[in-house]
């Protein structure tokens, strides 16, 4: 299916019906349209449940340990977490603690660099053999990474900055609760931030 795309890219619709495998494209649309759908029925139900939350004030855990990852709420640089995505995808993740997210990511990153040649076609074009560097790379594979590369660092960036906002609002509640006189006359707080 990848190399299907590469030559459709490049215009070789003759080669696009030689390689192209009737079952994989039936499974591959079927997929597709189910993930995109998931995705969009997954982002409303939670947003629901963020407006929810939001309106009844709920307290945020700050620290929790898990079988998974040590959960804490601290401010990090949205920027710091694309960069390390930008260098290799899952990184960024690992940066704002989103372990299964970066174990995910780091999986496909490696598999798909692997199988796509692309360290080695590297390596090749920083010892200055373009054209070694070319023949080692394999642009089916270099596809994927097309589609992992800026979903790690936007997902990255994404989440680092809610995760801050989270950290203001508890930061807020904390404060207010622990700190400030109950008498004390509080401005209304704006829930778009």
């Amino acid at each position: 299916l990848n190399q299907a795309f590469i030559y459709g890219f490049t215009g070789q619709t003759a080669l696009v019906k030689q390689v192209l495998d009737t079952r994989w494209l039936l499974f591959y649309a079927p997929l597709q349209l189910f993930a995109a759908w998931s995705s969009y029925q997954l982002t409303v139900d939670l947003n629901k449940y963020a407006i929810l939350a939001a309106r009844e004030d709920s307290s945020i855990i700050p620290f929790k340990i898990g079988t998974w990852e040590i959960g804490f709420i601290d401010k990090r640089n949205p920027w710091v977490a694309v960069t390390w995505s930008l260098l290799m995808p899952g990184l960024g993740h690992l940066y704002s603690h989103r372990i299964p997210t970066s174990f995910f990511l780091l999986f496909w990153w490696v598999g798909v660099s692997y199988m796509a040649h692309l360290l080695p076609s590297i390596h090749q074009t920083l010892l200055g053999n373009f054209s070694q560097a070319v023949a080692t790379l394999r642009p089916e594979w270099c596809l994927y990474l097309a589609s992992i590369y800026p979903y790690s660092a936007f997902d990255a960036y994404v989440n680092t900055v809610q995760y801050n906002i989270l950290f203001d609002k508890e930061q807020s509640r904390f404060l207010i609760d622990n700190y400030q006189n109950p008498k004390f006359p509080m401005p209304e707080i704006d829930n778009n931030h």
